[in-house]
């Protein structure tokens, strides 16, 4: 087993074929659904992620002499800011109308997901000293790849705090934004995380409970080889259904949730809602290390309450069943606060190559983080749960 003392090479991947689950897994680890082989592969040969997407891939990794992989990061050269969640449309048009050109860009990120891991892939059974070694070589071969593209930046998405800090000490502007996540604390039943809220709180979610219940729909939690075909069919349909609605061209392809079944479909968490003899709606998760990850919601019909049902409540309902840590359900929302879910800190950290740009974003996410404390202890005031 290598001991991250021995010479190193950092390549330039153009597709997760160039190399194998078994090595890239064990940079990845087993907790992260998202950062695994069999996810970003399935992005990349459904075609969801390409070149032709705007994803171009540019995967960094770290070999040792005989070609084993010691570390990797998901990169992409990027033509757009779509599928990020982390928004930088302002800074591309700034910069373009001073004269610069701000596309293409590096992205360092798990595609159109905005679930906080590791973005610094090091082998973790590696000694912590050869970690942080690996991690600041692969921290500057971004920087140094950004330099030899010729491109405007480097944005690392969703990493981890510490990962983040990291970054700052290298000299990357540091962002902060905001996420709503469901504790479990030792909750025996869904009762029993209910019993924790204040009586109002309570009673308005037992009364959305029930409104569904009442209305005809009938919820059932699928995971593993209980995931048919025809199930991925209908939730394809669902969630075609909602970006046309609120983002316009759908990122993922049918392909893509047909490989998601084929090869994770143990990590995978579908609720899907019938009524009437047929499927109406559907709530997709993945489930790694401990946590539920809610992704993707739709519906075709108007059920009034279904969506807090179908992506909080049973979200819920599962975690505690199976023991999960925590639910994070996923972008935007200040909403899922009085259903338990409580705001918190998610990071970004952005490499700008022109030095008079990268003090203007500098000046910008000073304000920008300041603002967001503001408004997290705010959020805080909210919260559903008993005092003391």
């Amino acid at each position: 087993m290598p001991d991250g003392s021995e010479e190193t090479t950092i390549r330039v991947l153009g597709s997760m074929a160039e190399t194998s689950a078994e090595q890239w897994d064990a940079c990845a680890g087993a907790d992260d659904p998202f950062a695994c082989h069999a996810f970003l592969s399935a992005l990349e040969d459904s075609g969801s992620v390409s070149a032709e997407t705007g994803w171009q891939p540019r995967h960094l990794v770290i070999e040792d002499e005989a070609g084993a992989l010691m570390a990797a990061a998901p990169l992409y050269l990027k033509g757009h800011s779509y599928g990020e969640f982390v928004f930088d449309w302002g800074w591309a048009e700034a910069y373009e109308r001073a004269g610069g050109r701000y596309y293409p860009k590096l992205q360092a990120a798990i595609p159109f997901t905005p679930v906080t891991g590791r973005r610094l892939l090091v082998r973790q059974d590696l000694p912590a000293a050869d970690q942080g070694r690996l991690a600041d070589t692969l921290s500057a071969a971004l920087m140094e790849l950004a330099g030899s593209l010729g491109v405007s930046s480097v944005h690392v998405t969703f990493p981890t705090e510490a990962e983040w800090r990291r970054f700052g000490e290298l000299g990357f502007l540091l962002r902060t934004s905001k996420q709503f996540h469901w504790e479990n604390r030792d909750y025996g039943s869904f009762e029993d995380f209910l019993d924790g809220l204040a009586s109002r709180k309570r009673k308005a979610i037992r009364k959305e409970r029930r409104a569904v219940a009442e209305s005809g729909v009938t919820l059932s939690t699928l995971t593993g080889a209980d995931i048919t075909p025809a199930h991925w069919d209908a939730f394809f349909r669902f969630y075609r259904d909602t970006s046309d609605r609120k983002w316009g061209p759908a990122y993922l392809n049918r392909e893509f949730f047909s490989r998601l079944g084929q090869t994770m479909a143990d990590s995978v968490v579908l609720v899907m809602a019938e009524a009437d003899g047929g499927f109406v709606g559907g709530a997709l998760n993945l489930m790694g290390g401990g946590v539920l990850y809610g992704r993707y919601w739709g519906c075709v019909k108007d059920y009034r309450f279904l969506h807090f049902e179908a992506c909080y409540y049973r979200a819920i309902d599962f975690a505690i069943a199976n023991g999960l840590t925590r639910v994070e359900a996923g972008a935007q929302g200040p909403h899922k606060i009085q259903r338990g879910y409580l705001p918190v800190r998610t990071y970004s950290a952005h490499w700008i190559t022109d030095p008079g740009f990268r003090a203007i974003i500098a000046d910008y996410l000073d304000g920008e983080r300041k603002d967001l404390e503001q408004e997290l202890e705010g959020l805080a005031r909210r919260s559903p749960f008993r005092q003391g």
